[in-house]
């Protein structure tokens, strides 16, 4: 005879379907918590970084600018040796004519 399956077994069994599904719920309820730190702790480092940068920008075009003003200044010194070793040979080139015999004598 074919027997009906007894009540409590059913509930039993649906117990422990609903204890999966609620452990699978559980897990999976951490996995996202994880998750959602991952990305909370990605986003700080990023934010942290795009600092950094920024900082190192700044820095940079800073030392740009000093770099510019040395080589400027490189090219004025350079401009200025060239004028005074003129004017050195201008006065070797007198002090020559003024201490060297005439020849015409």
């Amino acid at each position: 005879m074919a027997r009906w399956p007894d009540p409590r077994e059913a509930i039993l069994e649906r117990g422990t379907f609903l204890d999966d599904g609620e452990n699978q719920l559980q897990k999976l309820e951490e996995r996202i918590l994880k998750a959602l730190e991952l990305i909370k702790q990605s986003q700080a480092e990023k934010l942290a970084l795009r600092q950094d940068l920024e900082k190192l920008r700044a820095e940079c075009r800073e030392r740009a600018k000093v770099i510019d003003a040395h080589t400027q200044e490189l090219v004025v010194l350079r401009r200025e040796r060239e004028e005074v070793r003129t004017r050195v040979e201008r006065l070797l080139q007198q002090i020559d004519a003024l201490t060297t015999p005439e020849s015409s004598g």
